[in-house]
């Protein structure tokens, strides 16, 4: 009934966010539900659209766009009923003579956001109310040990880049499998590259407690720096056809270069948000970080700062082509005069955006 005798467009993305995190991104998505709850209770959705961060290297008719606020509904029932009707006017408005141009985003920008509100309310039969407040203060995963609503237990692995392995510093691979052997936890991804150890009996703790201590992985996941926690890559080389440069397998060592220069500011405690793609398809984020690398050739990229720490802000581009040398020598530039200048409480996004960004 959606599709008819076509598909739609392009890939279509939906995500839905539990305020007070972001940590699904969740105005990179073509439709973003952001749950409203009053006492503990869920009132309704919050309907954002039009999220996609792709570009093209060249192609200034392509961009990174985040989600517009659309409205709020307060049924599962109307929920669902936008949700497809948003896809009927992508499918029907939607770009085909043009792959590059063919996401959401872009037919939102076309129509106009008042126009696609509308169509999207005709399609229905109903208005959208506007948007309830809701605040993010963090988007990031919570590592180590918690306890959910229902009483059971997880426990959050930070796997860098999501690459799960055994590599000459920590056996991850090896001691997942032997938690799987167990059949006393179930396995769950986070959007932030993370594997979750999840529904974990009481009784059952202390066993995977035990095998992560006995594998390493409780000190490696204690031990990882604050910029290394909250980075994000994308796969790029040697798995993707699309990619430029590398990201996934060549980020930890940046990060190992970048760690110095943090410490001497003294912001090794910081929790910046840096991304790295490989090229400017947007699988990692890039532009939705505080820091965004976006590869152009092997060994350089382009450097983007700017975006907030929640999510709610992209980033700009400041420099063209980079290589490590040129990438450790801005870093070293931008970090030290965020210390020296930034406000009680300033994220280095917030402070880049308004220092260098808004100024030019």
């Amino acid at each position: 009934p959606l599709y008819q005798d076509r598909y739609l467009p392009r890939k279509f993305k939906i995500g839905i966010a539990i305020p007070p995190n972001n940590d699904v991104d969740i105005f990179t998505n073509d439709i973003g539900l952001i749950a409203i709850t009053e006492n503990n209770q869920l009132k309704g959705f919050n309907i954002a659209a039009g999220g996609g961060l792709g570009t093209t290297h060249g192609n200034p008719n392509t961009y990174a766009r985040l989600a517009s606020m659309l409205g709020f509904v307060d049924s599962e029932e109307k929920v669902l009923k936008v949700i497809y009707e948003i896809m009927t006017v992508q499918r029907d408005h939607g770009n085909r003579s043009d792959r590059k141009l063919a996401r959401l985003k872009y037919t939102i920008d076309r129509l106009g956001i008042d126009a696609f509100r509308t169509e999207v309310e005709n399609r229905c039969g109903f208005k959208l109310e506007e948007a309830r407040p809701y605040t993010f203060t963090e988007r990031k995963d919570h590592y180590g040990w918690h306890r959910n609503h229902e009483g059971k237990w997880y426990y959050t692995v930070f796997v860098e880049n999501g690459r799960v392995l055994d590599d000459g510093k920590v056996p991850l691979k090896t001691a997942l499998l032997e938690v799987a052997k167990t059949g006393k936890a179930n396995f769950r991804f986070t959007s932030t590259q993370n594997v979750i150890l999840s529904d974990i009996d009481d009784a059952d703790k202390s066993t995977i407690e035990s095998l992560l201590v006995q594998f390493g992985i409780i000190a490696h996941t204690d031990n990882a720096g604050a910029l290394r926690k909250n980075a994000i890559a994308c796969v790029a080389f040697n798995t993707c056809p699309l990619a430029l440069a590398e990201a996934q397998r060549y980020l930890p060592t940046l990060i190992t270069r970048i760690e110095p220069i943090l410490e001497k500011y003294k912001l090794q405690h910081d929790e910046i948000i840096l991304r790295m793609t490989g090229c400017p398809n947007g699988c990692g984020r890039s532009p939705a970080a505080e820091i965004g690398f976006v590869g152009t050739a092997y060994g350089l990229y382009n450097l983007h700062i700017g975006g907030d720490r929640l999510g709610e802000r992209l980033n700009t581009k400041i420099k063209d082509n980079l290589d490590e040398e040129q990438i450790l020598k801005t870093l070293d530039e931008l970090l030290g005069v965020y210390a020296a200048e930034r406000t009680d409480g300033e994220t280095f996004g917030d402070f880049s955006h308004r220092k260098w960004i808004m100024t030019h």
